[in-house]
């Protein structure tokens, strides 16, 4: 993995996790030119992510030769494990410390459409949000997977045109009343976009530079806090994709960096579980009508070092010991081992 790409994953996931602290402790009202920006505009974190998943995807399926089902639950043991754990918290949390997270409702039904990664109404009222809310976003990932799994029946170089054309084909089906409104979000083309920078990558069309990358990074910013997310794909998924692509420009200068390496490592369990930590800090601070500040400060280094554990204990060893499970399995019936 490109350390530049892995430093401005958990960038991306810092952003999201300062825009659910205006959410949570200040219901996105701010006074600060600070707080108003990650207010309005720190959910582009999700748009970064998306470019570098469908990036991450890309390149890390070159040159190998994959099943479909394998890719798939390849994606469901790196996924869904640590999600599931969360979930599960979160939906204890609603169900038996419901002052905690008082804008939701526990509901069977629904949780097990959110651990199936069906998207469906919150029973909260507020949208289409599973009972990890951050978890919406994974919906996507795996729709994103599924179609890129249907992908390895052409070859390799028709793979970024298969999955173009099958999303403008879904495009056309979700006009149906009958499908949800969840996929009618243009947002999933991010992941195309990200595609397309591993192919431009592959083929050594991203040269390596500093101060243009540079410029590249302060326009797409401009042009994030210029506009809202009314046209999203347009107005913060073209400025995160070259955001994604200059940060690979810049790669000599990240390379060989553990810190900020590792820091990626330790996003996806940082995004996961930000909201119940932070929620846990708002309740704890309106019981004991503390001030706001410290009480954040605490639990952004809750969040922090509960990521970094996260990582270390469940997804590292989770994940190797389920592939190495699988995978015995697979020998003995003959079958391609995971990667």
């Amino acid at each position: 993995m490109l350390v530049s790409v892995q430093a401005l994953r958990a960038l991306a996931a810092w952003v999201v996790v300062f825009h659910h602290v205006m959410q949570v402790f200040f219901n996105f009202q701010a006074g600060s030119f600070i707080g108003r920006l990650f207010a309005e505009r720190g959910a582009v974190g999700v748009d970064i992510f998306f470019v570098i998943s469908g990036l991450v995807i890309y390149l890390s399926t070159q040159g190998k030769c994959i099943t479909p089902w394998r890719f798939m639950l390849n994606r469901v043991l790196r996924i869904a494990p640590v999600y599931w754990l969360y979930s599960l918290i979160a939906a204890l949390i609603i169900a038996f410390a419901n002052p905690v997270m008082p804008v939701q409702e526990f509901d069977l039904h629904h949780l097990l459409l959110s651990l199936l990664f069906i998207p469906a109404e919150n029973p909260g009222g507020f949208g289409l949000y599973p009972t990890l809310n951050v978890g919406w976003t994974l919906n996507y990932e795996m729709f994103f997977y599924l179609l890129f799994a249907l992908a390895f029946v052409v070859t390799e170089r028709l793979r970024l045109l298969f999955i173009v054309v099958a999303l403008a084909a879904f495009s056309l089906l979700a006009t149906q009343p009958w499908m949800s409104d969840f996929y009618r979000n243009s947002i999933v083309y991010e992941f195309i976009f990200g595609m397309l920078l591993g192919m431009l990558y592959k083929r050594g069309w991203i040269r390596d530079g500093l101060w243009l990358p540079l410029l590249v990074i302060a326009a797409s910013l401009l042009t994030i806090f210029h506009f809202d997310n009314s046209m999203r794909l347009l107005h913060w998924g073209v400025p995160s994709a070259l955001i994604v692509a200059a940060c690979i420009a810049m790669e000599p200068w990240f390379k060989g960096n553990r810190v900020l390496a590792h820091m990626g490592d330790c996003s996806y369990s940082v995004y996961l579980l930000h909201v119940i930590v932070l929620s846990l800090g708002w309740y704890l601070q309106a019981s004991l009508d503390l001030a706001p500040a410290p009480v954040i400060a605490a639990c952004i280094a809750v969040i922090a070092l509960a990521g970094w554990a996260s990582y270390e204990l469940l997804e590292k060893r989770l994940v190797v010991r389920a592939k190495v499970w699988v995978g015995e399995r697979a020998e003995r019936r003959g079958l391609q081992p995971l990667s």
